[in-house]
């Protein structure tokens, strides 16, 4: 029976409902004037039962009583019906109309909230369910496509490498390195080739585990002036094998310390001069690195006197796979993703990251890095000496 009942639909229960409001009342108005005047009856007090039953005025009385029980019943129910189809069915019925739109997938149905309490916050939650769904498909779609540009991206960039080495694996099984010259050539090639393979796939890696957070940072103090100077001795040789002049300028105090990982933050330096290396013009190549104080936070500003990048395609360049590099050239166009990472490095720190530049004159990376302050200096901070500036060549 109960599981008959719960199979029953919502307006079949309004009309059961409905019926059972004027049925039972006059049932039980019914039932209890009999039961009343067979009580009478068993006093032996007939004078009272007769003259409801005998007498026409008493009996038209009773009938005009019961009438208009059962009208103003009547009444009742037709009005909470329509109270309960306005108040209950037709939200309901848009609800339901809602739901089933949203389940064919057609996630640009709109509901117009014209209720209060708890329809109203039932039709709130219906679009917030709504919007969150269409942001979560939104998102999917743009996964895929971005799934789908990896996989594009990351199959050229293999390729062009894996072909290059193939070439010359079969020139020296060919005999084509007849020479010793040759042969160092062609073996010095594959090398290379290969560093470049390894170069990739770390960075991919890398950048899979940034964006998924499963990078643990270890974030200390670290010396600006001794950090950056560092880098820069550790960027020495290719700096010097490209030919580029690097010159620091730190306009901080010479004790001026930050928070941050010293291995993931070196990694953005090595991203942002490695790509001013790359896209050089070949002619008095230099990469001037300014360091400077804001408050409780240090601008850092890495300029280059390259190529430069267009105005349409400079807001882009952080983004995931996007490069400006239009022929994907495996000389000068990377994975796409280094400066993304450079990116995700730097909001992790709590940073900002931005660019400027024009086309032909240069790129500057701009980024913001916060300070470290002691606990017993968070009050009375010491005012960062802005005459002991110094200006490192490499």
């Amino acid at each position: 029976m109960k599981e008959k009942l719960k199979n029953i639909s919502f307006r079949t229960r309004v009309s059961l409902l409905s019926i059972a409001m004027v049925l039972v009342p006059v049932a039980l108005s019914v039932g209890a004037f009999f039961l009343i005047v067979n009580l009478i009856g068993r006093t032996e007090d007939y004078s009272i039962v007769s003259l409801i039953l005998g007498h026409s005025i008493a009996q038209i009385f009773m009938i005009d009583m019961v009438t208009c029980i059962v009208a103003i019943l009547l009444i009742t129910v037709i009005t909470m019906r329509r109270f309960i189809q306005q108040w209950f069915m037709e939200p309901l019925l848009e609800l339901s109309i809602g739901m089933g739109n949203i389940s064919e997938g057609n996630l640009e149905y709109l509901l117009e909230n014209r209720y209060t309490a708890e329809m109203g916050i039932l039709f709130e939650n219906y679009e917030q369910m709504r919007l969150r769904l269409k942001e979560s498909a939104e998102e999917s779609l743009e996964n895929e496509r971005i799934n789908r540009e990896l996989i594009s991206n990351i199959s050229h960039d293999l390729k062009t490498p894996i072909t290059s080495i193939r070439g010359y694996v079969e020139g020296i099984m060919d005999g084509v390195a007849d020479t010793p010259e040759k042969m160092e050539k062609y073996i010095r090639t594959i090398y290379n080739k290969s560093n470049e393979l390894n170069r990739l796939i770390n960075e991919l890696t890398l950048y899979t585990n940034i964006d998924q957070n499963r990078v643990p940072y270890n974030f200390r103090p670290v010396k600006v002036e001794d950090f950056f100077l560092d880098c820069l001795d550790v960027m020495r040789l290719e700096l010097e094998g490209a030919n580029v002049r690097a010159v620091l300028h730190n306009e901080t105090h010479p004790e001026t310390v930050i928070i941050a990982d010293p291995e993931q933050l070196s990694r953005v330096i090595s991203n942002v001069i490695s790509n001013s290396i790359k896209y050089r013009k070949g002619k008095d190549d230099y990469i001037d690195i300014r360091i400077a104080d804001q408050n409780d936070s240090v601008l850092v500003e890495i300029e280059d006197n390259g190529k430069g990048i267009g105005a349409k395609e400079l807001p882009h360049i952080f983004e995931r796979f996007y490069r400006t590099d239009a022929s994907r050239s495996s000389s000068t166009g990377g994975s796409g993703i280094g400066l993304s990472i450079v990116k995700k490095v730097i909001e992790d720190h709590g940073g900002l990251i931005w660019a400027t530049g024009k086309l032909g004159e240069g790129t500057c990376i701009h980024f913001v890095l916060r300070k470290y302050k002691p606990e017993h200096e968070k009050d009375h901070q010491e005012i960062p000496d802005t005459k002991r500036q110094g200006e490192k060549k490499v």
